[in-house]
């Protein structure tokens, strides 16, 4: 009875420093987004209540990534109390060994392990795909705002464009300049006195359009050079189309998503590599709830015996910061082709497991 008395106990105690973590790691991962909201609402003119939407799409791909470290922060911080506290002494003198007092520990780890598959597979790429879609929205219908006054903006829709003056709210250019190269065997200089942003809202979706004034088109083909004046001359920028039906990145597949496009036999290496690199770090990420699970109870009991209070924390911070710089070195050397998927994200988990292990063996001796 003691002994379900006191899993009961310290599972209840782990509890509120997880929902803690959640929240403290949702706020540092959004306010490393900060400049980029920052922008969206002083340059782009975006509304509070788009920025909120953002930020909510945003919180939720980050969950796959959040969970593990909020499961690491909890135990870590629980087990490093009780131990700081005499409960652990108290607790073992009733007869309760350390293998019986990390269940609560391991329970919280596998409810950690499902939640993080579960947002891993679906969760988190059903708002990485809103936020992809939300801001090419407001980047279509901001279009005007990409354009620098006086600086040659690039990657505007593919140009290269530059303007002396930029009204953003009316959409209006004056002295114009854009460089066109989507046809690198002919590319395209635009040069115009004038020029109007045209936006139509269509049932198929948005358009936009770019009507020049007033101005000449160079064009050089297999050695030869034309010059074409207009009076009034239109670049299409986008057509109308649902940006839900464009294809999804890896980042915004489900699970099921990425096991069909790894089917696919007309793959090249470098795109095969990157689904499997995304499908090998949804699974790697959730199994890494179980090993920081047993590291939290391991270093939490043991190397904190003679520490502070804040020792936890900042062992916590350690921690994270190794496997997060080791795990992105492993996905860069799968996404170069030096070492497969399956085995750089993999042995990462499996290094700091034995690691785990170790250090778990100490605090049961």
């Amino acid at each position: 009875m003691r002994g379900l008395q006191a899993i009961r106990y310290i599972f209840f105690e782990t509890l509120p420093a997880f929902l803690l973590g959640l929240v403290i790691f949702i706020g540092i991962l959004l306010m490393m987004q900060a400049l980029r909201l920052t922008e969206f609402v002083l340059v782009h003119g975006v509304s509070i209540t788009l920025i909120g939407q953002l930020m909510f799409y945003m919180s939720l791909s980050f969950l796959p990534v959040i969970l593990p470290m909020s499961t690491l922060f909890s135990i870590l911080l629980t087990y490093n109390r009780l131990s700081n506290d005499s409960e652990l002494v108290a607790l073992k003198a009733f007869g309760l060994s350390m293998r019986r007092l990390t269940i609560p520990a391991l329970i919280l780890a596998v409810a950690a392990t499902l939640m993080s598959a579960q947002t891993s597979f679906y969760l988190g790429p059903w708002g990485n795909r809103r936020f992809e879609i939300l801001i090419a929205d407001m980047s279509r219908q901001k279009a005007a705002s990409a354009i620098k006054e006086g600086i040659f903006s690039e990657g505007f829709f593919d140009l290269v464009i530059y303007a002396n003056r930029v009204d953003s709210k009316e959409g209006l250019l004056k002295d114009v300049f854009i460089y066109d190269e989507r046809d690198s065997k002919a590319p395209v200089t635009i040069i115009a006195k004038t020029g109007h942003l045209i936006q139509e809202l269509k049932k198929t979706g948005q358009a936009g359009l770019l009507r020049l004034n007033d101005g000449n088109i160079h064009r050089t083909q297999n050695n030869t050079y034309t010059k074409v004046d207009f009076n009034s001359y239109d670049i299409n920028l986008f057509s109308a189309f649902d940006m839900s039906e464009a294809e999804k990145t890896p980042p915004s597949m489900t699970i099921d998503d990425l096991k069909v496009a790894l089917k696919r036999k007309d793959l090249e290496a470098k795109d095969r590599r990157r689904l499997e690199l995304e499908y090998h770090r949804r699974w790697s990420l959730s199994g890494a709830c179980l090993i920081f699970a047993l590291l939290g109870v391991g270093l939490g009991t043991v190397t904190n015996r003679r520490s502070s209070r804040g020792g936890g924390f900042v062992i916590c911070l350690v921690l994270l910061v190794a496997y997060w710089v080791c795990y992105a070195g492993a996905g860069s050397m799968a996404q170069n082709g030096t070492v497969p998927a399956a085995v750089s994200l993999w042995a990462i988990n499996v290094i700091f497991l034995l690691f785990a292990l170790h250090i778990l063996r100490r605090s049961w001796a």
